[in-house]
């Protein structure tokens, strides 16, 4: 069944208009079907806040239509944020105090902008360990992705990431690992995912940890791993939430950043991203906002919109299917107990009776 539209939260309204299945709440409450109570911990910057909310939960979304899905936006105190950001989400977002109470099925944890090399020394570090520490005894799976991955890696697994030579930034070509591991069923062998970080955890240090590399790619390093268990944790490095042009908005910040003397060079194209048209446009995209800048003007939407009709989305699909796949355990486990009270013969550390991974 589809998301279900339980809070006044605009991105549902959105959602319906762009053509998805979104229930109103007072046909859901009718209908004998299963429910999924998905937390949304969102600790992405102001500028990004509600594009990822909508992304995330569009994926929860498109899912099979194996149950109605109630999801559930919270963010954490120590984040720095604008007024009016502040108060969007004290409108629409839930406490993390009530939906403790209420319980949740499952966890996705996005990324965060920071400030500091230590991630330990982020104001967020221990209001982000309180929710970890209560979503390992009470949800059935946190999905992890970006910062949170390498921030839940330090905390679980003493996981330290690595600084790289350069921004890891556009859409890479990547390969399954474990083609029979449940959580990538029925999904292409070979795919794309994009990439958007300074730093990284390395297939070694998740295989020294203990962990199971799911996806991984040759050029943009591992994408999907898994804790030991094979479910409990799902960590992402990857954006496969993300729209065909967030790496097109990310690049018009960066030419703004340069043009406005915060960069000594022009930023780089991300990699595999612009076709040869559109890195042609991106140099007109460039000098246009040089001039821009120059004469306190504006940028033309008409060049921004023709450079996006230039690019290709070649992850989405996978993303959703992923996702599904994913729900679909969930689905599984929360079935098997509610609650998350091992019933007699169920092993904890193979909650799913996973076997050769």
């Amino acid at each position: 069944m589809p998301l279900v539209e339980h809070l006044k939260l605009p991105t549902f309204s959105r959602l319906r208009e762009q053509g998805h299945d979104v229930l109103p709440l007072d046909r859901a409450v009718h209908q004998d079907i299963r429910e999924l109570h998905i937390g949304f911990l969102n600790m992405m910057p102001d500028a990004a806040l509600v594009a990822t909310e909508r992304q995330f939960i569009r994926l929860v979304g498109n899912c099979n239509r194996i149950a109605q899905f109630y999801v559930y936006p919270f963010s954490l105190q120590g984040l720095p944020r604008s007024q009016e950001t502040l108060e969007y989400i004290d409108r629409y977002y839930c406490k993390f105090d009530d939906l403790k109470e209420q319980g949740l099925d499952a966890l996705i944890i996005t990324g965060a902008n920071v400030a500091n090399p230590n991630l330990e020394d982020e104001p967020f570090w221990e209001p982000l360990m309180e929710v970890v520490r209560w979503a390992e005894q009470n949800v059935a799976s946190t999905l992890c992705s970006c910062l949170a991955t390498h921030a839940l890696l330090k905390y679980l697994y003493g996981i330290e990431r690595k600084p790289l030579p350069a921004k890891r930034w556009g859409v890479y070509s990547h390969r399954i690992a474990q083609p029979r591991h449940p959580l990538l069923r029925d999904i292409n062998t070979r795919f794309d995912v994009p990439h958007s970080r300074y730093n990284e955890i390395s297939r070694q240090q998740l295989e020294d940890a203990g962990l199971t590399v799911l996806v991984e790619s040759r050029e943009g390093g591992v994408h999907m791993a898994a804790s030991e268990d094979q479910f409990r944790m799902i960590f992402f490095q990857g954006h496969p939430e993300y729209d065909r042009n967030s790496l097109l908005k990310e690049y018009k910040r960066e030419v703004l950043r340069y043009v406005a003397g915060e960069l000594d060079t022009p930023p780089p194209y991300p990699d595999h991203y612009f076709s040869n048209e559109a890195e042609q446009l991106a140099e007109q995209f460039l000098e246009q906002a040089k001039q821009a800048i120059l004469e306190g003007g504006d940028l033309p939407a008409s060049l921004e919109e023709e450079l996006e009709s230039l690019l290709d989305n070649s992850w989405g699909d996978t993303a959703k299917a992923m996702v599904n796949n994913w729900l679909g355990l969930v689905y599984k486990l929360t079935n098997l107990d509610r609650k998350l009270q091992f019933m007699e013969g169920i092993d904890p550390k193979n909650p799913l009776g996973l076997k050769d991974a």
